[in-house]
């Protein structure tokens, strides 16, 4: 809660010019003609004035291309022809020339046809002998007429042009090297040259080059008639020629505008903008179309004194149609005509002012529809394309609506929202008659009074339409004859549509959020279709949502578009979001086009900030509740839940705390509990009174401030905000500083307040300082600083402040303050923050979170498609985690691929979590059903979710590497890892491991100090195998076990021949050479003999399965 600070005042010049007069417009004091050009008709008795006209057949950079010049002289003199073009490293260069003399054909308009001829390099593509054909940006054809003496002939003909006395110029198109064709040198190559160029000649690349020609929009934008529209700025030319043809043109301006338009209803009031150019001052510049509340163009420039003016034309636009725009300027004359679907010209109107335009297409920038200074139309834009250099007729105009399926469908379904509209309407007028009728009996007999009271509702069984009409709406009719028309909102009859429509939504919202409300998808669209004709426009979200996603139907993208563009026009908030989101992803179809998300976007953060100061309507707290976090879910609450009922007992015990929760959680509806502003107020009296709390004193003052559930008081409220700040609170004596100025209008105590609050940082007051400087009241500065109040302004809105980011953004977007250089993608990220924090989304949020809680899959998994589907990442999150828990739901009731469409979102998004890049990468990696592996996206999603301070994300790189895989070096720059490591895996893998076991809780054993420890421990091996020292060991280790080998085997075979030689006779004689250690050695082997068979003996004595 934070008291609102003013509004910046309006700009001076910004009030629009109002015509009244149909043949002389005045304006200033000057009258402006508007005439209709005609042909100049020759005669004996005026003065002849020398001219020279160009026409090509075809305006291409062509060899021996044709030009005929049509001239006049009316005295003798020299005509000239010159082409200079510019290509990429030169500009400026003649690349042809030709004059002539004419001394006696004067007075008589003269045509002579000349063949153009270009250097080979211009005209021809590159072969064996033109090797180096050049890229040429533009080529522009001069043509000029001099009065010159015969010895001045040979004079440089730049210094001629330049006191010529007729002079015209033309561009032409330059054909770019790869659609040329190929030259004649009538020369023969040899076999091998002419193989070799063939071998080559296709690959020359085709290079674009740089026109006049801006496609200002190219899909349909639905404009609500709001303060909000499509703003684009022009830049400079990058070819030197084309930008010097727009300097010359600033005093003489030559230009065309095409605009194709769909217009729903006239303005309102005033005028409301179709497209107009805002200076840097902040004026009206040239040019600037309205439309007034009949239908008429009001167009609007700026002349070169500095005054304004401006016409309207005298045919008004047709409603509920398609119709192209066209305006043409050039010099002092206007030419406007509407074109229709057939491009036919239906109005064609001219204006000549006696003065030039002044017309500067850089210095400022132009806004399609509505901005802060003047209201849009409500209609459908379709393409603009605007020629910033030529002035083209109606002809040669080229502007094509592209999307013919959407253009015919809008079409369609306005007439049928006709018909349903005029149904509606009249199928009330009847039953009222009827209840009036009876009402008139009633009065007489107390009978039938009664049964009125408590009988059945009134409803027309006899119906006065045709049998081929209802049978065309019979849903509509059905749901008519239930509906009872005696409630008081249907008495006056000035909302019945709109009424009715409410009603057949929540029929259809309530059937759809039952047990098994999904199988009712399909007889509950045509109640949407309905619902959206009578102008209930939460029906025509449902039903773009549905057809876009198949909910419970087939996917029909066309009606998803339909829908999504008509309940944007219809302001309904979640269908702009869905369409800002689309536009600043480029998804779904949809082309990226960031102006057109951040006219979405920027009209639902500007209703953000109005909405969070209106305590009605469907709305709720924005909260990050994420279905993975098993803490926050418990923490959920509601009226009669242990959470809200401990903090209502501790509260009424005092604490002072427990008040404040209690306070914000039924003021906003936070935590589960239901909006009851109220009930709020009471907590925030009791706390301020009894517990003296400083934030709750506060809170309470600006209750009574404002008068927000409780009547004001003005006095209590000053009292108790004095004694806020008092206790120290910033925001307090930020609202100290609210005071002073809103009620006092004492702009020197205000600033003193709000000075002292920004130090104590309260980005309220950074954004109060910025208004005084803004409307330059701050005390002691005279007039208007602008360049201050941004930086205040950016200061409030690095605090989080609403009004502070959204001018922030607007600054980014127009890119006319000097700190804030255009960035339309930051201009979209910040209207973006602001949008998601609409109350009217956080209402469909908390629906569908407590559907889960209460595990009504079928209700949670509806109303976290329509969160999602307006690109908040936490819904998409969630939704996809639904998917994953019950793949059953999913398959049944979503067309498209539930996991894989709202993770991929979710990643694409600049806040997502990181287990959302976990996710993508575990995907990608292993691939998912129909989807592809690709290695190297999921590296990149392992490595955001690293960056996000995620250890899995580390982990699971060190593994990708563990399985033989590389990981590209712009990855690893991306994680700030050195260069020096990339080389090496080992050092790779240490350096991953490492911050996985630093990112991870360290307290505890965890896979990645696991994972680390057991890296370093096959270092350690592996260091050891490759050492010096383990050859060295290995080798003598060997050595031991052969000496031990060999030792084994000689007694083993000592053994072995002991056995086997008989035992010799006591009489026999020793063999010769028998020595006496011989004799030893057998008697010693006899002992040992005979003590192994007696163990053996035991041995098989002790166990009965061992035999002999």
């Amino acid at each position: 809660m934070r008291p609102p600070a003013e509004p910046p005042a309006a700009p001076r010049r910004l009030s629009l010019l109002l015509l009244f007069l149909t043949n002389f417009v005045p304006s200033f004091g000057k009258e402006t003609l508007r005439t209709t050009a005609v042909t100049p008709q020759f005669e004996q008795n005026v003065d002849y004035v020398d001219f020279i006209h160009l026409n090509i057949l075809e305006k291409k950079v062509l060899n021996n291309s044709e030009v005929s010049v049509q001239y006049l002289c009316s005295k003798p003199c020299i005509v000239n022809l010159e082409a200079v073009a510019s290509s990429e490293f030169r500009t400026g260069v003649p690349v042809y020339r030709k004059r002539w003399k004419d001394e006696k054909n004067l007075y008589v308009s003269r045509t002579r046809q000349i063949h153009l001829k270009f250097p080979s390099i211009m005209v021809y593509r590159d072969d064996y002998i033109i090797r180096n054909s050049i890229i040429v940006h533009s080529v522009i054809l001069y043509a000029w007429i001099s009065h010159k003496a015969v010895n001045s002939y040979d004079v440089e003909q730049s210094e001629d042009y330049q006191g010529a006395v007729a002079k015209n110029f033309t561009f032409l198109e330059a054909v770019p090297p790869f659609e040329r064709p190929y030259k004649d040198h009538k020369v023969c190559l040899q076999w091998g040259a002419d193989y070799l160029w063939m071998l080559q000649a296709n690959r020359i690349p085709q290079c674009p080059h740089e026109s006049d020609g801006v496609q200002i929009l190219n899909f349909i934008y639905a404009s609500s008639g709001e303060r909000t529209g499509i703003v684009k700025k022009f830049e400079q030319f990058e070819n030197k020629e084309l930008e010097t043809v727009r300097q010359h043109q600033i005093d003489y301006p030559m230009f065309t505008v095409s605009i194709w338009l769909y217009l729903l209803h006239h303005c309102e009031k005033d005028l409301c903008g179709i497209l107009y150019f805002i200076d840097p001052k902040e004026m009206y510049s040239t040019p600037a179309v309205f439309l007034n509340e009949e239908g008429y163009l009001h167009i609007q420039v700026h002349l070169i004194r500095g005054d304004d003016l401006a016409v309207k034309t005298s045919f008004s636009l047709p409603l509920n149609q398609w119709l192209r725009l066209d305006l043409s300027f050039k010099g002092g004359q206007i030419e406007v005509s509407s074109v229709g679907k057939d491009l036919k010209r239906h109005h064609h109107q001219s204006f000549t002012f006696r003065e030039d335009f002044y017309y500067d297409d850089t210095a400022g920038y132009f806004v399609l529809g509505g901005s802060g200074y003047v209201n849009g139309i409500e209609a459908f834009f379709g393409p603009v394309k605007y020629y910033r250099l030529n002035v083209l007729e109606t002809e040669q105009i080229s502007n094509p609506l592209h999307d013919k399926e959407t253009v015919e469908q809008i079409e369609l379904y306005y007439e049928r929202c006709m018909d349903i509209q005029e149904i509606v309407y009249e199928y009330r007028h009847i039953v009222k008659q009827g209840e009036k009728v009876k009402r008139n009996c009633y009065y007489e007999n107390y009978y039938l009074k009664q049964i009125h009271k408590y009988g059945e509702k009134s409803k027309c069984d006899a119906f006065t339409w045709g049998k081929e009409l209802r049978e065309k709406y019979h849903t509509l009719f059905k749901v008519l004859q239930e509906m009872d028309f005696s409630a008081p909102v249907l008495e006056d009859g000035s909302d019945t549509v709109l009424e009715i429509g409410r009603r057949m939504f929540e029929k259809v919202a309530k059937s759809l959020s039952s047990a098994d409300g999904l199988n009712n998808m399909g007889s509950s669209v045509p109640l949407l279709v309905d619902s959206s004709c009578c102008g209930y426009h939460k029906a025509s979200y449902f039903l773009a949502v549905i057809f876009e996603t198949g909910l419970g139907v087939s996917v029909d993208r066309a009606k998803g578009l339909l829908y999504s563009l008509v309940g944007a026009q219809g302001n309904e908030r979640l269908a702009e979001m869905n369409l800002g989101y689309k536009h600043y992803q480029g998804i779904n179809n949809y082309p990226l086009d960031l102006e057109l998300s951040y006219a979405y976007y920027s009209n639902i953060a500007i209703k953000t900030s109005l909405d969070q100061h209106t305590i009605k309507g469907e709305q709720a707290f924005v909260e990050t509740i994420r279905l993975m976090d098993d803490e926050l879910l418990k923490a959920q609450t509601k009226e009669n839940g242990d959470v809200f009922m401990w903090l209502k007992h501790e509260a009424t015990r005092g604490n002072a705390a427990a008040q404040q929760r209690l306070a914000q959680m039924l003021f906003w509806g936070q935590q589960g509990v239901a909006k009851n502003p109220e009930a709020a107020i009471e907590w925030y009296a009791k706390g301020a009174i009894e517990t003296e709390d400083p934030v709750l004193i506060y809170d309470y003052a600006i209750v009574l401030f404002k008068g927000q559930g409780v009547k004001k008081n003005t006095k209590l409220a000053l009292e108790l905000m004095k004694k806020a700040a008092a206790k120290g609170l910033p925001q307090a004596v930020n609202g100290l500083g609210w005071y002073y100025h809103n009620f006092k209008r004492d702009y020197r105590k205000a600033a003193e307040h709000w000075l002292i609050a920004e130090e104590l940082g309260n980005p309220d007051a950074s954004y109060n300082l910025g208004v005084l400087y803004l409307d330059g009241i701050y005390p002691g500065v005279p007039g208007r600083n602008q360049t201050v109040a941004a930086r205040y302004f950016y200061k409030a809105a690095q605090g989080g402040h609403i009004e502070g980011t959204l001018r922030c953004s607007l600054y980014y977007i127009t890119g006319n303050m000097e700190d804030f250089p255009r960035d339309p993608e930051k201009a979209v990220i910040w209207a973006k923050h602001i949008a998601e924090k609409n109350g009217y989304l956080g209402h469909v949020i908390r629906k569908a979170l407590n559907a889960y809680l209460e595990l009504s899959w079928h209700e949670a998994l509806l109303h976290y498609v329509l969160a999602a589907e307006t690109g908040i990442e936490v819904s998409q999150s969630n939704l996809a985690h639904i998917c994953e828990e019950r793949p059953d739901l999913a398959r049944k009731y979503l067309a498209t691929d539930c996991v894989w469409r709202y993770y991929n979102f979710s990643v694409s998004q600049v806040n997502a979590p990181s287990f959302a890049y976990l996710k993508m990468g575990d995907f990608y990696y292993y691939g998912y059903q129909n989807q592809s592996k690709d290695l190297e996206l999921s590296m990149r999603m392992y490595a955001q979710a690293a960056l996000e301070g995620d250890s899995q994300g580390f982990f699971n790189l060190a593994l990708v590497i563990e399985e033989g895989n590389s990981i590209p070096s712009y990855i690893l720059d991306h994680l700030e890892i050195d260069q020096a490591l990339h080389s090496s895996n080992t050092s790779l893998l240490q350096e991953l491991y490492y911050r996985c076991w630093n990112n991870s809780n360290q307290e505890s054993i965890s896979p990645c100090s696991l994972a680390l420890l057991y890296f370093h421990v096959r270092v350690f091996w592996n260091n050891i195998l490759h050492s010096t020292l383990i050859y060295f060991m290995g080798t003598f280790l060997l050595s031991i076990l052969v000496a031990f080998a060999v030792q084994y085997f000689q007694s083993l075979s000592a053994h072995n021949s002991s056995v086997t030689r008989p035992e010799p006779s006591s009489d026999e004689p020793s063999s010769s050479g028998s020595s006496n250690e011989d004799a030893t050695r057998l008697v010693q082997q006899d002992e040992r003999t005979s003590s192994d068979d007696l163990a053996q003996q035991e041995l098989n004595h002790q166990n009965p399965l061992v035999t002999s």
